[in-house]
């Protein structure tokens, strides 16, 4: 069965959570580090994609972002966002693999 699609709008405010696989830590190394180096993928994120990020807040284990997305393209942005942090941390010696759980959460702020 074909999951859901997602309804992204242009000028819309999102919610958006990205929960480590099995609900481990996705800041693996130096954390500080890790944090600098997501915050960066976010920053190049955002630009390339037109966003505004309004908020975020880093937890161990997961992320939440304040999104507004001015052309309708969040989909496209948190995949480059999970892939690219992802690929960041498997360059680290021993890590490979899956580091995000499944889709992210995406609640449409009103």
């Amino acid at each position: 069965m074909a999951r859901p699609l997602r309804l992204e709008f242009a000028g819309a405010l999102y919610h958006v959570t990205a929960r480590g696989n099995e609900r481990r830590s996705i800041f693996l190394g130096d954390a500080d580090g890790d944090w600098v180096a997501f915050l960066g993928v976010l920053g190049q994120t955002r630009e390339r994609f037109n966003w505004i990020c309004h908020a975020y807040c880093l937890m161990t284990n997961h992320d939440h972002l304040l999104l507004e997305t001015t052309d309708g393209n969040l989909s496209k942005g948190m995949r480059e966002i999970n892939g690219v942090y992802t690929q960041y941390v498997n360059r680290a010696p021993g890590h490979v693999g899956h580091l995000f759980q499944g889709r992210f959460e995406a609640i449409l702020v009103e």
